[in-house]
């Protein structure tokens, strides 16, 4: 049997004609040199012309020639010829010619890489693949796609087990995709012919498919019998949220089946903008966030640390802001968590609505996390972890499970340009609910007890300068509503409203109510405007305001 292949140089080697290369030291009578099936049978005749050679042989003929040995001593052992690596045969005939030692080694290399050309290549994942990374999943080891397209996955939308089912399936369903769209390629080049389809009547086949599809609509179940939602419940209780609800008669198998395409070309594009680095693996990977009953959509980046940020979904209390990695950890967590508010001092309190003050020094952790969270859905948030000079006002809606987080805003317990908001956030859930402006007024509300004139720190995100100006655009309102006089004046406005006069021109300003005429300033009272916020305050009544009766504060003295 020939001899087996060398590690790095891969070449069948059989047999070998005799060559009229000479060592320095060989005879002049014109005898030959032995050649290396003789060298093969005898090591020590070899290693003598190796020492003598003038040209080094290489590791790997080194190695070929002790491989050829251990095939010449197996050979009655196993009649079958032995494999490459590539799982192939090596040719019975390979003569090559060695004709003087410059070309030798050259040889050996173009015999090399003349057989490297037929070994199949490598399978190998993509280069952008970082394997560090995990599917989110419970129970799910990062192989297969959904798509059944690619051989790992690292986030829910691609993952087979959260979708119940396996890699195998995902590449059969990924097969009759394929099937299915080159049919309707070639329906559509069979209709090219036709010069507009969009005014012409649609074909027999377009019309065969509508009853096709209104007749595979016709046989959807009506409703599911009692063994189907013992299944489906069985499957809830069994794996929760970590895995996709049973869709399996639930409508009909062919609006399932679009359902299904549908998911799977959502995570090729996925996928692709992944791959061409538009979605990082590492810093950007939290989609989504449980926070008590809820689960939100996160819209910004936050820099959470590296291992919860490459997750699919965080888990977090709603209570005391700790972040986890799974719904088991937070299960854990809720039954010996005892925070059921946020800490520090509630000073104000109507209803079910109550406001703690939380002091960044004295509650570091709570107030990092608190940033944390907000940076996930503001996106000119910077403050992230040095939370010791600001003030945290933290609104809660109080029911018979705790205070639930509304939002909060943030405000600097010195402030050289008296500004009364660092930063506010009006939680997801909550948002168009009013809650919004009751922290303005709020803030606002503090600044009035402390005799300053407040504004909020610049530069405003895109939200919070539509809120700021539509309750500007209130208090300017009300003001003028329940104004009397002839004469008005922008300080008495700020002084009474707490209101910064730069906040308040420029919302006049808006309105179009500010206008210039013969050398003075003239404030127009526009009766329609006025007459629209009396029509909404009173649909939307006095459950969404601010009562400064009820707020227990004074001014904390500056550190």
């Amino acid at each position: 049997p020939p001899p087996r292949m060398g590690s790095l140089l891969d070449y069948p080697l059989v047999k070998r004609k005799k060559s009229n290369f000479r060592t320095a030291g060989s005879s002049s009578d014109g005898t030959e040199d032995s050649d290396f099936s003789a060298d093969v049978e005898h090591a020590e005749t070899a290693e003598i012309v190796h020492r003598r050679s003038s040209t080094r042989l290489t590791r790997a003929s080194l190695r070929l020639s002790q491989s050829s040995q251990d095939v010449k001593q197996g050979a009655d052992r196993d009649e079958t010829p032995p494999r490459t690596p590539t799982g192939n045969a090596p040719s019975s005939e390979s003569d090559i010619e060695v004709s003087s030692p410059s070309n030798d080694l050259l040889s050996l290399k173009e015999a090399a890489a003349h057989d490297l050309s037929h070994r199949p290549k490598r399978r190998r994942f993509h280069e952008s693949y970082n394997f560090n990374m995990k599917c989110p999943t419970p129970g799910c080891n990062s192989l297969g796609h959904l798509t059944g397209r690619h051989e790992r996955h690292f986030s829910i939308s691609g993952c087979p087990l959260y979708h119940n089912l396996s890699a195998d399936e995902c590449k059969v369903h990924a097969s009759t995709r394929d099937k299915q769209a080159e049919e309707r390629t070639l329906s559509h080049r069979q209709d090219e012919n036709r010069h507009s389809t969009r005014n012409q009547a649609p074909t027999d086949r377009q019309l065969r498919y509508k009853e096709k599809v209104t007749e595979l609509r016709r046989k959807r179940n009506t409703g599911l019998n009692k063994e189907q939602k013992e299944k489906y419940m069985e499957h809830r209780q069994s794996h929760g949220t970590s895995r996709e609800p049973l869709l399996e008669n639930i409508t009909s198998d062919y609006d399932l089946e679009l359902f299904r395409k549908a998911q799977a070309r959502a995570s090729e594009d996925l996928e692709k903008l992944r791959l061409a680095g538009q979605v990082s693996e590492g810093s950007n990977m939290i989609k989504t966030i449980v926070f008590g009953r809820y689960e939100l959509d996160t819209w910004y980046h936050s820099p959470y640390p590296e291992e919860y940020a490459r997750l699919g979904r965080l888990y977090m209390c709603e209570f005391c802001l700790k972040y986890m990695k799974s719904q088991t950890i937070l299960r854990r967590h809720m039954a010996k968590c005892v925070w059921k508010h946020p800490p520090g001092d509630e000073i104000y309190r109507k209803g079910n609505i109550s406001v703690f003050e939380v002091d960044g020094k004295k509650n570091k952790i709570y107030c990092q996390n608190l940033c944390l969270l907000a940076k996930l859905f503001l996106d000119h948030k910077t403050l992230y972890y040095d939370v010791e000079p600001f003030l945290f006002y933290v609104m809660t809606e109080a029911d018979n499970t705790g205070c639930h987080l509304v939002g909060y805003f943030s405000k600097e317990k010195n402030s050289f340009l008296n500004y009364n908001v660092s930063c506010i956030l009006t939680m997801p859930q909550y948002m168009r609910q009013g809650y919004g402006k009751m922290l303005i007024d709020f803030s606002y509300l503090l600044s009035k007890v402390e005799e300053k004139v407040g504004s909020p720190e610049r530069p405003l995100s895109d939200l919070g300068l539509i809120s700021y100006r539509s309750y500007w655009k209130e208090v300017l309102l009300r003001y003028l509503n329940n104004f009397q006089g002839k004469e008005i004046s922008i300080k008495e406005i700020s002084q009474e409203t707490a209101v910064n006069p730069v906040d308040i021109v420029s919302t006049l300003q808006s309105l179009q109510m500010l206008k210039y005429w013969k050398g003075k300033h003239l404030v127009l009272k526009r009766q329609d405007l006025i007459d629209d916020w009396k029509a909404k305050e009173t649909k939307r009544g006095n459950s969404k305001t601010i009562d400064p009766t009820a707020l227990k504060w004074t001014p904390p003295k500056g550190t």
